[in-house]
């Protein structure tokens, strides 16, 4: 097991491809991608998918500490500009180098 930093990035599906390439160019190329998110924020509204023409992606990705700072660089003036959020944590990757149909 060892620390990596996982990245949540909430943000509108229009942006994601700009997002996904600002990861890739900051050494993040693994990542998640889940459509149609909705729900409630800071502001306490909330978002009627079939009334919104352009849907919320969330984005999942992780990447060693010392990965963080580009990271940051890269994503926060597209989240400043077009909106969302992203939020940081640190979490334990687990890897394993025997695959479970060969116990």
């Amino acid at each position: 097991m060892h620390l990596v930093k996982k990245i949540e990035i909430i943000a509108n599906s229009f942006e994601l491809a700009k997002i996904l390439d600002n990861l890739d160019k900051s050494g993040v190329h693994n990542h998640a991608v889940i459509r149609n998110v909705a729900g409630k924020g800071l502001l306490g509204t909330t978002e009627d998918l079939d009334m919104t023409m352009l849907d919320n992606v969330y984005i999942l990705a992780f990447c060693m500490p010392e990965q963080l700072k580009p990271v940051v660089e890269n994503i926060k003036p597209l989240l400043n500009k077009f909106g969302g959020t992203c939020y940081v944590s640190d979490v334990m990757e687990i890897r394993s180098v025997r695959c479970v149909a060969s116990m």
